[in-house]
């Protein structure tokens, strides 16, 4: 049913959100500070989304759209509902066709920092967690063992370099949080300069040098059709044997073939992953290995960030209904989409 409510004798249609019932956006949040920022009520409705038939079923006529990673936003839906704003409860948008959505006067926003502090410990985790050899020797220890042989061969920290693919905020979180171990630091990101690179004690290299130079690498890189498959067999073929390599940004970024065929032919050490090329996975090889560690995309994880992302968000939306420019808003012309 509409809401509606009588002005001046006249029915008006108030302002209907729709959010996607998924566990990381909280409906009682977007009420609250809708309520506080919004002079006129607000409707806030929660609708099982994941496809793009079930979120044009859901939204239609809605004014503002909360989706989820799992919701194609289409140039179809976004005919079909007309939002005034589609939010992205997240930092990437690349299930959301942003062009699309700029043609038709749509504002597209994001969450960009968020869980800058936690993807960016959760990939020191999952890097530091590979190079000593945790998961081996905790498997170990469970079924009787007691030696240290079996995560060798391990080197210091300090004495490799890691490198960083693409130099957004959560990579340079990374740096800062890695420069205590006294490893030497480079990074690839075409649109970061040199000097920006330097004020985190990290060298500005090429592609090729990043996988040329790197004991380690972490992936931080978005997911455009730039960066999809950027780490392919090519660049694994440049590390060594020791290697690990991390991935918190999305799965496609990195060839889940080539890895996996690295990995078992041990070219390099082991690999930690966020995130994979099919999320929730089914029989995805690189799960369960001895050499892989596997967290369910829960990088950006953390009560304070949770609720950040849900105020941010509402913060955006209201910023749309009242007529203003939301800080979330993403650039349809940004070089990174």
């Amino acid at each position: 049913m509409t809401a509606v409510k009588w002005v001046g004798g006249e029915p008006r249609r108030m302002p209907r959100v729709v959010l996607s019932a998924f566990p990381m956006i909280d409906p009682e949040t977007y009420r609250e500070v809708l309520a506080d920022a919004v002079d006129e009520p607000v409707v806030v409705e929660v609708a099982e989304m994941g496809s793009t038939e079930r979120l044009i079923e859901a939204a239609t006529g809605a004014d503002a759209v909360v989706t989820d990673i799992d919701t194609p936003v289409t140039e179809a839906a976004l005919d079909a509902v007309d939002p005034r704003v589609v939010v992205r409860s997240a930092v990437g948008v690349d299930n959301i066709d942003v062009a699309a959505a700029a043609e038709r006067g749509v504002t597209v926003t994001r969450v960009p920092e968020y869980c800058t502090e936690e993807v960016a410990t959760h990939s020191v985790s999952l890097l530091l967690g590979c190079l000593r050899s945790l998961k081996p020797y905790d498997d170990a220890v469970e079924d009787g063992g007691w030696s240290w042989e079996v995560g060798a061969p391990t080197r210091r920290v300090s004495a490799s370099t890691i490198g960083l693919l693409s130099f957004g905020p959560i990579a340079r979180r990374a740096a800062e949080q890695l420069s205590g171990f006294d490893a030497d630091l480079v990074a690839y990101d075409p649109f970061v300069e040199a000097e920006e690179m330097a004020d985190y004690g990290v060298e500005k290299v090429d592609s090729e040098a990043l996988f040329d130079r790197a004991d380690h690498v972490g992936v931080y890189a978005p997911l455009t059709d730039a960066t999809r498959g950027t780490v392919d067999a090519d660049a694994l073929a440049r590390l060594s044997e020791d290697s690990v390599v991390v991935n918190v940004s999305r799965g496609p970024v990195v060839d889940a073939d080539a890895l996996l065929d690295a990995l078992a032919a041990d070219e390099i050490k082991a690999a930690g992953l966020d995130v994979l090329a099919e999320e929730p996975p089914e029989d995805d090889p690189l799960v369960g290995r001895d050499d892989t560690v596997v967290t369910p995309h829960a990088a950006w994880y953390s009560e304070e960030a949770r609720d950040d992302l849900n105020r941010s968000g509402a913060a955006d939306v209201a910023a749309v209904l009242n007529g203003e420019t939301p800080d979330g808003r993403v650039d349809p012309d940004a070089d990174w989409l």
